[in-house]
């Protein structure tokens, strides 16, 4: 997996619109954030939030659970990631960020 690619997916993910025909879940945002998190910047670092943060608290654990994931790795699997997003919709717009991260 190259970093252009992983790049693309990224690029692809943040420019989704509100009223996007593709809309990931929200334990697929948390996928994406926390592949993303990993690729560029490693481990988890810091406290654990609190239970008056139940947001923080579950992006905390879910980019702890892949600790020691090598940044490749998880370009891969955010790349796989949204490959499953767009292959779950037949919208037109899935089929050309497809064809937008296959250039890449």
């Amino acid at each position: 997996m190259s970093q252009s690619k992983f790049n693309k997916a990224v690029a692809i993910v943040q420019s989704l619109p509100k009223d996007s025909p593709v809309q990931p879940t929200p334990d697929e945002h948390l996928g994406f954030y926390k592949y993303q998190k990993q690729a560029t910047m490693g481990n988890v670092k810091g406290n654990r939030p609190d239970a008056q943060d139940p947001t923080g608290m579950a992006m905390w654990d879910a980019w702890n659970n892949i600790k020691g994931t090598p940044k490749e790795a998880a370009w891969a699997k955010y790349v796989e990631l949204l490959r499953a997003v767009l292959k779950s919709s037949t919208s037109d717009e899935a089929k050309k960020y497809t064809r937008q991260l296959d250039g890449a």
